[in-house]
């Protein structure tokens, strides 16, 4: 991707590891569209009082020509991720179906004209 990614860590220190996969993840999107304009994606550690261990937020914003897929991958405590690299993985994978559908519908309105 010729977009720059935008990774934000909140909560949580900056891991090398995490954002190469980040990156990985968001390397592949074009494959889906190459009308990406932007990629951001927040990954975020909310304190959380009553549970063992950490929770793991994912939001990806992917920035297309008048419009954004956003994906928030954020969970109830008792179903939070407590593997970081799945909530990535999630994320991406909801993104992923999200970009597909949204080109998807695009050929089909360039198809009816």
């Amino acid at each position: 991707m010729a977009t720059p990614i935008q990774i934000t860590f909140r909560h949580i220190e900056a891991s090398p590891a995490v954002e190469a996969r980040v990156r990985s993840l968001a390397d592949h999107l074009h494959v889906f569209s190459d009308r990406i304009q932007s990629c951001r994606v927040v990954v975020d550690a909310p304190h959380r009082h009553h549970h063992q261990g950490k929770v793991f937020n994912v939001t990806v914003q992917v920035g297309l020509p008048g419009e954004n897929v956003v994906v928030d991958m954020e969970r109830p405590q008792r179903d939070g991720h407590e593997d970081v690299y799945v909530v990535i993985r999630d994320a991406f994978d909801a993104a992923k179906r999200q970009l597909q559908q949204r080109m998807a519908s695009l050929r089909g309105d360039e198809a009816r004209r």
